[in-house]
């Protein structure tokens, strides 16, 4: 069979105004996603410069509630864990003449020029 001009498909021209009427809202919505990228990164950088400051130095407990205290870390020491606390440096100088011990990777016993 050949399509004849009485075919009641869409005409050639509906069929562009389709894809128009298609490509406005990719277009819209591409800009909708831009816009909350946007907000995201705008959300990031201002959580990074919001961020408080790392304590001076942190004191980690033992595990059972009574035990002594385990390590001093520095502020920002990523394996201070749960069971620490923040102190200052005047805290710190007292728990490592105190017998607690300077936790070995961070060394705040050295920025504190508390050496055995």
């Amino acid at each position: 069979m050949s399509s004849s001009v009485n075919d009641s498909g869409p005409t050639r021209l509906t069929l562009l105004r389709f894809l128009e009427r298609e490509r406005l809202r990719d277009r819209e919505r591409t800009r909708w996603w831009i816009t909350e990228e946007e907000q995201r990164e705008a959300e990031h950088r201002r959580g990074i410069v919001e961020r408080p400051a790392p304590p001076d130095r942190l004191l980690k407990q033992g595990l059972n509630a009574g035990q002594p205290a385990r390590h001093v870390h520095a502020g920002d020491c990523c394996n201070a864990g749960k069971r620490s606390e923040s102190i200052d440096q005047e805290q710190a100088r007292r728990a490592l003449a105190g017998g607690v011990k300077a936790y070995p990777r961070c060394r705040p016993d050295s920025a504190l020029l508390v050496l055995d």
